[in-house]
């Protein structure tokens, strides 16, 4: 067997710290240790440790995320136009292994799951009508990184309240969870902390005030019944746009009941109705990168429908694989206006009840799960059924918001 060199690219160790006052060099030992590598060589060196190697060909890393849309940065030094540099064939073979996680990963994964839940719970602790969005955006981010070390997110917080649930990737620059929380708003709050690279994906939807409305519960339970039923079914060996096309079937059932639909669900799933109300896809992996790599393969195609077309992953469902659930029934005025005008769709909307949720926002529930061999591991825990969700926050309604105070684990 051919023995494996690997080349740890150490770019803090090319400076001069009395230079640039970055503090001590460490030598090349530190780093084998830190990173369980063989071999570690000062940048300026690669293309001559290289050379002295004579490598057919160089692979390096570069290619798409399916996913996010994002081509993932190829490594470069100089000196390396004096080799032969494939990059192309690396790619999918790193998309392979980053698709099932070890168990180390899993480790880091639940840490992550671990703490962003728990600034969730923080959050619901401190909300209350009156704080600004980007208040309770400033909470999370700062238990993440006070008591878990995690000095990033994984991405842009999403704050929803009122209708602002209702806008799928709030919290961009352009809506900056800006908007002050109203009493009787359903909050929405997507956020997840990063540590040593790797992402979580959270959301909680709960009443500003505490206390969900007969409307608010009724979206609320719907919506967590569909999270339930994915979760159930899911196993090795289910087809992931299965998964998706069952929450839709579960949401139209659901919202039937409550009076926004009539007719029958099977000719609601023909007229694709269940994109209307959740126009995204289910869920995506999830590692890495926050919408990981490996989602579809060459030769798994998107199916081309309404919602499914916006599903982040086609393959069937593997162990080991780490994905986000994330079901959600929303009342964006655009899509339901456009229903409204379809002549295939219209006729199963009750456009006396649907008015009364005009304006609502959303709900959406969102929990990242490891695949087991038989069904799956939950990594968040969060208060999520109606009752645990009003509880804990009577509980805590007492206690002033105030910054927490910054505590070791």
């Amino acid at each position: 067997m051919t023995e494996m060199k690997v080349l740890l690219e150490c770019s803090e160790l090319c400076r001069n710290p009395l230079e640039d006052g970055d503090g001590q060099i460490f030598p090349p030992e530190h780093f084998k240790e830190k990173y369980a590598v063989d071999e570690v060589h000062f940048t300026p060196d690669i293309a001559d440790v290289l050379a002295k190697m004579k490598p057919s060909v160089l692979l390096t890393l570069r290619g798409l995320n399916t996913d996010s849309g994002s081509t993932c940065r190829e490594a470069s030094f100089e000196g390396i136009s004096r080799f032969e540099v494939n990059n192309s064939l690396l790619h999918p073979v790193i998309v392979e292994c980053r698709l099932q996680k070890t168990d180390m990963e899993l480790e880091v994964l639940r840490y992550t799951n671990r703490i962003s839940s728990e600034a969730h719970k923080e959050v619901m602790r401190r909300v209350k009508p009156g704080l600004k969005e980007y208040e309770m955006e400033s909470l999370f981010q700062h238990y993440c990184y006070s008591r878990g070390g995690m000095r990033h997110t994984s991405y842009t917080c999403i704050c929803g309240s009122g209708n602002n649930s209702s806008i799928l990737h709030y919290g961009h620059a352009g809506a900056p969870n800006d908007k002050t929380i109203q009493d009787g708003d359903m909050c929405l709050f997507d956020m997840g902390g990063e540590y040593y690279c790797y992402s979580s994906d959270i959301t909680c939807s709960f009443p500003a005030n505490g206390k969900f409305t007969a409307d608010q519960r009724a979206i609320y339970e719907a919506v967590l019944k569909s999270s339930r039923a994915v979760m159930a079914a899911i196993k090795p060996g289910v087809k992931w746009t299965d998964m998706h096309r069952l929450a839709d079937r579960v949401h139209l059932e659901e919202l039937l009941k409550i009076g926004i639909l009539h007719g029958d669900v099977e000719e609601m799933l023909k007229v694709h109705l269940g994109s209307v109300f959740m126009p995204h896809g289910l869920g995506h992996l999830l590692g890495i990168d926050v919408h990981d790599v490996g989602g579809y393969p060459e030769g798994v195609e998107r199916v081309d429908e309404p919602g499914l077309k916006s599903l982040r992953m086609g393959r069937v469902v593997q162990e080991r694989m780490v994905l986000t659930v994330e079901p959600g029934i929303y009342f964006i005025n655009h899509l339901l206006d456009k229903a409204l005008a379809s002549p295939a769709q219209c006729g199963f909307i009750n456009t006396a009840v649907l008015t009364r949720f005009r304006g609502f926002g959303g709900v959406r529930i969102e929990d990242d799960i490891a695949v087991t061999a038989d069904g799956v591991e939950l990594l968040t825990c969060v208060p999520r059924t109606v009752e645990e969700i009003e509880a804990f926050m009577a509980e805590e309604t007492s206690k002033p918001f105030s910054p927490i105070s910054s505590q070791k684990l």
